[in-house]
């Protein structure tokens, strides 16, 4: 290091970020404290300062070390705070930050009291992000933010939220095309208008009742947790969705035409048929498809799901590649009559990969059959594996149907494996 040029050492050491390994180098030489004010970013983890001295506090070592940069571009801070220190760094670096991340872990203050001003509203100095990453936020009343313009990138993880100060929040963002909302309660009815965004992934905690609406001309990508209405106005673009409840019901989902969707992940314990059945329909693109759905019923009555024709369905999703299929919907598709009458030009044209979880020994004969039908129809099948869930193996067809799996899998072994 000594032999190098001075501007190669300040872009070496500039690389670094932990706060504690900055410390270290300050230590080693005069040369090296000179190339600290280079360096871009810096890295505050959660115990660094339990064992502070001589009165000192995290606010003033994070002023020091945060002071001393020339034009500090990202502040990672999980570190213990107030937001009387969070407003003196952020008066100093803000206009040169480019990412941010703060642990907050004021999701409880309401309780005991409130900071003045609060940490949300200090980030108002930080107007040039790009990338904003908050973690345990209380965000009951909106914050008091300008307009981040460059700001692209949205996270928020563990909150407590209230819908009127979410969406002040998001209006304060108008070029997002990154939001993730992640572990959030609070949430009653959500609307997000945000033009610019592509990535959306939504997981709201609680009785899973929230209600929630989209627009967005661009986006690409939706993932939602915890929602029973659920409304997207533009999906032109929509490639991969994901929708989930697994505290309350989903009872109405109303897309655009997905044209460009590839991936389908579906899951929950109860949905209604209508949404199980529009979500389905929608997606007559769809290349790979995951149901993990137990009951369908529109009441607190868990209803098994209706009859699927094998048939029918496979013609209206022609392009499925890969096919992830659970207990309730494997069983409707495995009603009696659903392949008494085949075409003889009937195939599964692209199907390449079936993942099947059987729960039940019940209907063992037409489940078997299905199996066939996959093997016989989907010619360029390269991979199905059985999964046996659970099975009740004091029913008395458990064993028989076991058999029966063992030597279907044994029959077609180059392709058919069992978990």
């Amino acid at each position: 290091m000594e032999a190098l040029p001075d501007a190669i050492v300040q872009y070496i050491l500039s690389l670094m970020s932990n706060a504690r390994d900055v410390a270290s180098c300050n230590c080693v030489s005069k040369r090296w404290k000179d190339s600290m004010p280079y360096l871009r970013s810096l890295f505050f983890p959660r115990n660094l300062f339990d064992n502070l001295t001589n009165g000192d506090t995290p606010d003033a070592v994070v002023w020091r070390m945060v002071s001393s940069v020339v034009k500090l571009e990202e502040l990672v801070v999980y570190c213990p705070f107030s937001s009387s220190g969070l407003a003196l760094w952020l008066s100093t670096v803000g206009p040169s930050l480019r990412n941010l991340e703060l642990r907050l872990d004021n999701i409880t203050e309401h309780e005991t009291f409130t900071e003045i001003p609060s940490k949300l509203d200090c980030i108002r100095a930080a107007w040039n992000l790009e990338s904003l990453r908050l973690w345990g936020v209380l965000m009951i009343y909106s914050p008091k933010w300008d307009v981040f313009h460059r700001l692209k990138n949205l996270e928020i993880v563990g909150a407590r939220l209230e819908d009127h100060a979410l969406l002040d929040a998001l209006r304060a963002c108008p070029n997002l095309t990154h939001l993730l909302l992640l572990g959030c309660e609070g949430l009653r009815s959500i609307s997000i208008q945000n033009p610019h965004l592509e990535q959306c992934k939504l997981d709201f905690f609680g009785v899973g009742n929230c209600s929630l609406t989209i627009t967005s001309s661009k986006l690409e990508s939706l993932e939602v947790q915890g929602c029973s209405f659920i409304r997207v106005h533009e999906t032109r673009w929509l490639r991969h969705l994901s929708i989930a409840n697994n505290s309350g019901r989903v009872y109405m989902v109303d897309f655009g035409r997905l044209m460009a969707l590839e991936t389908l992940f579906i899951r929950g314990v109860q949905w209604s048929w209508d949404a199980i059945s529009k979500m389905l329909q929608m997606a007559s693109e769809v290349k790979e498809l995951y149901m993990k759905v137990e009951f369908t019923g529109d009441s607190e009555t868990l209803q098994p799901f209706p009859e699927i024709d094998f048939v029918d369905f496979f013609n209206s999703h022609p392009k499925l590649q890969t096919f992830d299929i659970h207990g309730a919907m494997f069983a409707a598709l495995c009603q009696k009559n659903s392949l008494k009458n085949v075409d003889s030009k009937f195939l599964i044209p692209c199907l390449e990969k079936v993942v099947v979880t059987v729960r039940s020994p019940l209907n063992a004969e037409q489940k078997m059959s299905t199996l066939d039908s996959l093997m016989k129809y989907a010619k360029n099948l390269k991979k199905m594996t059985i999964k046996i869930l659970q099975m009740k193996s004091s029913h008395s067809s458990a064993d028989d149907f076991f058999e029966d799996i063992c030597r279907f899998r044994y029959m077609n072994r180059k392709i058919v494996s069992i978990e």
